[in-house]
């Protein structure tokens, strides 16, 4: 239900069936999906809305869009695939001729795709190059940014998207390493923050550099603010009775998401607190287990 094979690997989109019950897409109705990704949620929503509802799927990456031209094309005649960053809803609806939807979800992670076979530096368990472009057609690269910004602006990202506490002394090593060499990969990065934390302040239960690369992939991706932007634009697409689903896996998002649905008038929120998997789905899934699930219905 709503997997797919992925060179041997299954794909478990998160927290489908409380989303999909949330939504309810029915015969008929018009959804969007703000983030195509490997097309999971997508799916369900296609095949609970037969035989003619239709599915508006924004994406904004290269490569899934590569995959679901293929893995999606059963669905051809109900699907519309733009390639569109979520938070461009108004042209992307637009362009598809659409003036209000039956329901509206947007899935905020990163994508296994994205995580599993991608070369592109969003992961530092492989040595690659520092992009961290979810659309190759941004001008602002991981690279670029650790190359231009200051040592002030690269201690605030780490900060403040990362949550990093030792966002001063790796902002200071970063700016000390590249006086001698351009930061270009992965494996240089996550040297450079290694050795700029002591020993005795390396977390116990994740990489050492796992919140930098966090924070650089949001500050690339322009992510909080994307986020920010489709909650105060979808909402006016929305039909009475339609709702908004949205999945965030970690703290700054879900604080956006929370806020946004609480202070808007024209919504009122369902989840006073947010859905998040079972144990069943965090045990079979590991990547789910920091999701939560928040949904608001438009009056």
């Amino acid at each position: 239900m709503g997997t797919e094979a992925e060179n041997g690997q299954i794909h478990i989109p998160v927290l489908l069936r409380e989303c999909i019950d949330f939504l309810a897409p029915h015969a008929g109705g018009v959804y969007v999906d703000g983030t195509l990704g490997l097309g999971g949620h997508t799916r369900e929503i296609l095949s609970k809305s037969a035989p003619d509802g239709r599915v508006i799927a924004f994406e904004w990456d290269e490569n899934a869009l590569c995959r679901n031209q293929k893995n999606l094309q059963e669905y051809k005649k109900r699907l519309t695939i733009i390639r569109r960053n979520f938070a461009e809803i108004d042209e992307g609806l637009k362009e598809a001729g659409v003036e209000e939807i039956d329901g509206l979800m947007v899935d905020v992670g990163l994508s296994s795709l994205q995580l599993d076979h991608d070369e592109r530096g969003f992961s530092f368990q492989r040595d690659a190059v520092l992009d961290m472009r979810m659309d190759s057609r941004n001008e602002v690269s991981a690279q670029s940014i650790l190359a231009s910004a200051t040592e002030q602006e690269l201690a605030d990202i780490f900060f403040y998207y990362g949550g990093e506490k030792q966002a001063r002394p790796i902002a200071f090593a970063i700016v000390e390493s590249r006086k001698r060499e351009r930061v270009e990969t992965t494996k240089q990065l996550v040297s450079i923050v290694a050795h700029a934390i002591p020993k005795r302040f390396h977390p116990k239960r994740i990489h050492v550099a796992t919140k930098v690369f966090q924070a650089l992939r949001i500050a690339v991706n322009t992510e909080l603010e994307n986020l920010s932007r489709i909650i105060d634009d979808g909402v006016k697409y929305l039909k009475p009775g339609a709702r908004f689903c949205v999945i965030s896996f970690h703290s700054l998002e879900d604080r956006i998401v929370k806020r946004k649905f609480k202070n808007n008038k024209q919504l009122d929120v369902l989840t006073v607190k947010p859905v998040v998997p079972g144990l069943e789905e965090s045990t079979v899934n590991s990547r789910a287990r920091s999701a939560r699930l928040r949904v608001a219905e438009k009056r």
